[in-house]
């Protein structure tokens, strides 16, 4: 096979860079998983990319040709040595000027790298796409400017080349080998076009193809010490849950503006959402929904070396997945500090004191336990065999509720009367909400009543024990 065969051979290996980002998982595994990967491989002979938190130490010094290189790594190769005809011949042979190697870093970026001015002009001059970015977001004018080399960057920039903006956040690491593994490319995460940011609210984006739930910090929080410890703190803990009932952290975005968190988008909304368009539920289905609530919090609550206390416990904060399984959301939120080994107490007061659904030691900024989870829990179960939120018939404003309940002493009347709901439900769900902390329930009690009560119910074994998704 002659040598310009074998250059268009290696071309049909290449991948496009929309399908490289920045994970968790080895780029080395992704490609012996993607077919679509080929041979490409990293190149790592100079100047690495600006962005790169584990810059590799390049090799340096006159070398030959290495051996057993396909057509990208030649090109990548001579653009490094500063080889324009080598770069020209390869380019007349075929080779498209934008094939990427494993890290998504085109022959512009290493030329730029190395400050090879002529070799820049060069695949310019063949349509090198200018604004390219490889695997952590970085262009080639970006990398151009981090090595000093002024003579390309202002080539580039009189071309037209968008330097990625390098505005500081409260977390902004300055060693490149410091940026979190949790880092996500915030170019990656693609919004729906004619909707506006809403800061301080999750919304949906496209991450690589799959849609995410993004939480974005408000504009207004980067001055704010206090917003920006929720921030930190609720990333810390996100980071460390791995539970089938709670939402999973997927990544965040810490070294641009704005500052996000991203998890997993669960596409069936909220368990509120849920009961205002259901009423009542079955007993069955609503002792399983309450057992996938108090699994994860049980798994909260059980997190070492310190428990996870969700204190935000709400229908609002329970998100349906497609095969009717719940998930525990928002937690985290809420800095706290620990006064004795069982007890906390918070270190700012409650800045929402109307949620209906809170304890009363929360609500008066008292010191707590993770039985304030159990008060939150009782009436959410409450709500879900009733069908309506506690008080909600005759009082609108939940801030008038959480004052009847916390203040005042009220709890809702239990009206349901039927033999598909046991006494013991009642029971459990009057243990919850006792005003004494001591006489609440753990979770892990919680679960082994409820599953009692579970195994007892009558269900529909087509319906209920193959969990077909709302019926």
């Amino acid at each position: 096979m002659d040598v310009v065969a074998k250059l268009k051979r290696g071309v049909s290996r290449q991948l496009s860079l929309g399908s490289l980002s920045k994970s968790r998982f080895s780029l080395r595994r992704q490609a012996s998983l993607d077919p679509r990967l080929g041979s490409a491989s990293r190149f790592t002979f100079g100047r690495q990319s600006s962005l790169d938190p584990n810059r590799r130490s390049p090799v340096r010094g006159e070398l030959g040709l290495p051996e057993n290189l396909d057509a990208t790594m030649r090109l990548m190769f001579m653009a490094c040595q500063g080889d324009a005809r080598g770069v020209e011949d390869l380019l007349k042979d075929g080779l498209d000027v934008n094939n990427i190697d494993l890290d998504g870093r085109t022959a512009l970026h290493i030329a730029a790298c190395e400050g090879h001015v002529d070799v820049v002009r060069l695949l310019l001059s063949w349509r090198a796409n200018i604004d390219a970015r490889d695997r952590w977001g970085s262009t080639a004018s970006a990398d151009a400017k981090y090595y000093g080399n002024d003579e390309v960057y202002g080539l580039l920039k009189a071309r037209g080349a968008k330097t990625p903006k390098t505005r500081k956040t409260p977390m902004t690491v300055y060693n490149p080998q410091e940026v979190p593994e949790y880092e996500l490319n915030p170019a990656e995460l693609h919004f729906r076009r004619g909707d506006e940011l809403q800061k301080g609210t999750c919304q949906v984006a496209k991450w690589n193809g799959t849609k995410v739930s993004v939480k974005m910090l408000d504009q207004d929080a980067y001055s704010d010490p206090v917003a920006i410890n929720s921030f930190k703190n609720e990333l810390t803990l996100m980071q460390k849950t791995r539970h089938p009932n709670v939402v999973q952290f997927i990544g965040a975005v810490t070294q641009n503006l704005p500052m996000m968190i991203v998890s997993e988008h669960l596409p069936k909304g909220d368990l509120g959402s849920y009961l205002k368009n259901k009423g009542r539920l079955r007993m069955n289905k609503a002792l399983r929904f309450a057992l996938d609530i108090a699994r994860g919090i049980n798994y909260l609550h059980e997190c070492k070396p310190d428990p996870i206390i969700h204190c935000h416990l709400r229908p609002k904060n329970v998100l349906l997945d497609d095969g009717g399984q719940l998930k525990v959301a928002g937690f985290g939120s809420i800095k706290m500090l620990k006064i004795s080994p069982d007890r906390y107490k918070l270190v700012n007061p409650m800045a929402d004191t109307n949620s209906s659904y809170i304890a009363p030691e929360l609500y008066k900024n008292e010191i707590f336990d993770k039985s304030v989870d159990s008060f939150s829990f009782g009436l959410i179960l409450y709500e879900m065999i009733e069908g309506i939120p506690a008080f909600r018939t005759h009082i609108k404003a939940p801030g008038d509720v959480a004052k009847m309940i916390c203040l005042e002493g009220s709890r809702p009347i239990l009206k349901t009367r039927s033999k598909n709901y046991p006494a013991d439900l009642n029971e459990l769900i009057e243990e919850c909400w006792d005003p004494q902390p001591m006489v609440r329930p753990t979770f892990s009690e919680i679960i082994l009543r409820l599953d009692k009560m579970y195994a007892n119910c009558p269900k529909n074994r087509w319906k209920d024990n193959f969990r077909l998704p709302w019926r």
